[in-house]
């Protein structure tokens, strides 16, 4: 992908900005290693990235962003390092850059299954004391995926349909959509995943079926705003026919 020069940025604001990105935070490990530190600090210096990221979107006018976290698949990792990634206000959004969030009009949320028994109580309290602080906020939202795992929300979904006492063949997907655990959240645009790695690693398989993938070289703790920017003046570049046979048939449709 073309990093763009600052010049450049005017043109990404005037062009077709995704409602809602996606981005795979991925690299904090490899960062640190790369300076001999711990993976703890290298989570540690995620934060600047995703501060970044947010006032990029703010700045174009992207109403969603969602940032992968933790996922289900993360509880193989180190005990010192799990213990860690719980402490969100020690290394994703600290308590003074949350309130900075929330000075911004900037709602967070937190995505996954909040209620496993294993994610410490104050951490709990802390999830669902950020998202009642900035609840009302409407410039955008910021979801972030917390023992999150797309395969999860869909089989959590379907049991939910379930216990409602759906029958197979009620079941749609509108029925389905709104059981997941943001029903109101736009489909994906653009998802934009760093470190080198060409996959999407059960992120949002649901909401991500038709958004344009742009993989970056970038660490995630050195993303900055010059790479939303260019992710997406690649987004605007593309030709997205959302399933349609041609340009003609789909001319340029965007989400």
């Amino acid at each position: 992908m073309r990093i763009i020069e600052a010049d450049q940025v005017a043109d990404v604001r005037a062009g077709e900005v995704p409602a809602h990105v996606g981005v795979i935070m991925d690299g904090n490990g490899r960062w640190a290693q790369m300076r001999t530190l711990t993976r703890s600090e290298g989570h540690a210096a995620a934060e600047d990235a995703v501060v970044a990221t947010v006032d990029a979107c703010l700045d174009l006018g992207v109403r969603w962003l969602s940032a992968y976290a933790f996922s289900t698949e993360n509880w193989t990792r180190e005990v010192e390092e799990i213990a860690f990634l719980m402490r969100f206000d020690e290394w994703l959004l600290r308590k003074e850059r949350r309130d900075e969030l929330n000075e911004k009009g900037v709602q967070i949320r937190f995505l996954g299954r909040l209620d496993d028994p294993r994610i410490p109580e104050d951490s709990r309290d802390w999830l669902v004391e950020t998202a009642a602080l900035t609840e009302h906020n409407t410039r955008m939202v910021l979801g972030i995926a917390f023992n999150y795992g797309g395969r999860a929300e869909i089989v959590d979904a379907v049991r939910a349909l379930v216990a409602q006492g759906v029958a197979p063949e009620e079941v749609t997907e509108e029925r389905l959509a709104a059981e997941l655990y943001a029903p109101d959240m736009p489909d994906m645009d653009l998802v934009v995943r760093t470190s080198s790695e060409h996959r999407t690693s059960n992120f949002f398989p649901w909401q991500a079926t038709y958004a344009e993938l742009v993989f970056l070289d970038t660490l995630w703790p050195d993303f900055r705003e010059g790479h939303l920017y260019s992710a997406v003046a690649e987004y605007q570049a593309r030709r997205r026919r959302m399933g349609a046979a041609s340009a003609a048939a789909g001319a340029d449709r965007r989400a």
